[in-house]
């Protein structure tokens, strides 16, 4: 395996999750940022299609394997929302605070706050690898109004973990990368890596 790795992302909360929770596999990643690549629209319905095509884009542009991670927050009571339009809740410029705004607005007066997670995780040897290795996992929790935690990023602040009574931006990275979506993702492409 080429050690070399690009990252599909420009997020750097994304890619300090991903650095600590890959280190086994003692990778050099590189994201698509260093390499003056700039991301795509994410235009398909679907986390796998997106992760899929930010990847496959990735590799083609910089010659090298690429891994990219396609998440976001799933919200029953709204229907799936904010899904895979979680960067972009608010808009195609929205910031962090914008989306959990537009989040807490749309749950004004809804009790029923569960909600989760979801990574899909995909690694291609090349731009035209025909067996991607695909890892997916979910996270479950509750949206809380009141924002908690300095840690993480996005929606971590309002996502609280009720077994533990703690919001992800409450966490620890190596916490968070032991229960998060992202940690249970890439230890299953660690284990589906380690067998090719």
């Amino acid at each position: 395996m080429n050690k070399r790795v690009v990252v599909a992302t420009g997020n750097a909360g994304k890619v300090r999750e991903l650095s600590a929770a890959l280190t086994p596999l003692a990778l050099e990643l590189v994201t698509q940022a260093d390499l003056g690549v700039d991301p795509i629209p994410e235009t398909a319905s679907t986390f796998v299609e997106n992760a899929l095509a930010k990847a496959r884009y990735a590799a083609s542009v910089s010659g090298l394997p690429a891994i990219a991670d396609d998440s976001g927050l799933v919200v029953n009571a709204l229907g799936g929302a904010p899904g895979i339009r979680s960067a972009r809740y608010a808009g195609e410029a929205a910031t962090d605070a914008d989306n959990n705004a537009k989040l807490l607005a749309a749950l004004e007066g809804v009790e029923e706050r569960t909600a989760y997670f979801t990574c899909c995780l995909v690694y291609l040897a090349s731009e035209d690898d025909p067996a991607p290795v695909i890892a997916t996992a979910r996270w479950y929790g509750l949206i809380v109004d009141s924002p908690r935690g300095d840690n993480g990023f996005g929606y971590d602040p309002h996502f609280l973990l009720p077994s533990l009574g703690r919001t992800a931006a409450e966490l620890p990275l190596a916490e968070k990368n032991r229960l998060s979506h992202r940690g249970q993702a890439c230890r299953q492409l660690l284990g589906l890596l380690s067998r090719s």
